[in-house]
C-alpha cells in the first residue's frame, strides 16, 4: 500500500491540518517508509512462533490476597459528616 500526494492532502484536510506541498510530499514519502517496513514484517513466517506479551521472559512476583490492614469503617463513618445504614451520604449532584 502506499500514499499518493493527493491521498496525503485529503487526510490533512479531513484532520483539519494545512500542509505545504512540500511537507505533504515529505510526509507521503515517510508514511510510505512505514508502509514498506510494515510489509516486510507481514511477510515474515511466524507460524512456529508462539504469541507473547513481552519479549524476556518477565513474571510479576504477587502475594497472597489476604487483608493486612485492620477494619476501621466504624471510626471512619464516626467522623463523616452524614451516614446511613453504613453508607456515606454525599450532596446530589446530577439532577
Amino acid at each position: 500500500m502506499s500514499l499518493s500526494l493527493e491521498d496525503i492532502q485529503r487526510i490533512a484536510r479531513l484532520a483539519r491540518i494545512r500542509v505545504t506541498e512540500t511537507e505533504a510530499a515529505q510526509t507521503g514519502d515517510q508514511l510510505n517508509g512505514i508502509f514498506k517496513l510494515i510489509e516486510q514484517m507481514q511477510a515474515v513466517d511466524t507460524s512456529g512462533v508462539a504469541p507473547m506479551a513481552h519479549a524476556q521472559e518477565v513474571y510479576q512476583r504477587l502475594r497472597e490476597d489476604a487483608v493486612t490492614e485492620p477494619n476501621r469503617r466504624e471510626a471512619f463513618q464516626a467522623i463523616a459528616p452524614q451516614t446511613e445504614a453504613g453508607l456515606y451520604l454525599v450532596p446530589k449532584v446530577i439532577e
